[in-house]
């Protein structure tokens, strides 16, 4: 079985056990934020899909329009429903964009991070 001790020079800047560990601890914490981050995107993006299901809907209507608000249903005309709809899409795919940023961040990180500590390993 191999031994999995870091190949560490004498004198190396990362020979310190203490570093190593802080690496691997970042690490499981970047691993765990992307998890975060990807089930809140997930969210949005089924929120989203939901929203344009519902102006689809609200679209083809031809009778009374109700909508939701603050957890009350109210009776709306068919224009107001459809400028409500597309305005939370709007700040959806805003959410999404500013998700999916800061997960791509979080993956760059991670794969840097990821090199950083197999170097030590190797």
């Amino acid at each position: 079985m191999a031994d999995k001790t870091p190949n560490i020079a004498a004198g190396s800047p990362m020979g310190n056990q203490q570093e190593i560990e802080k690496m691997l601890r970042d690490y499981q914490a970047l691993q765990e934020q992307m998890r975060m981050y990807a089930m809140q995107l997930e969210q949005l993006q089924v929120g989203k899909a939901d929203l344009d299901r519902a102006q689809k809907e609200i679209e083809s209507a031809s009778g009374r329009v109700f909508i939701n608000v603050g957890g009350v249903i109210v009776e709306t005309t068919k224009d107001k429903a459809i400028t409500d709809v597309k305005e939370r899409a709007e700040v959806s795919d805003t959410r999404i964009k500013s998700t999916s940023k800061q997960y791509k961040d979080l993956q760059e990180k991670e794969k840097a991070l990821k090199e950083k500590i197999q170097t030590v390993y190797k």
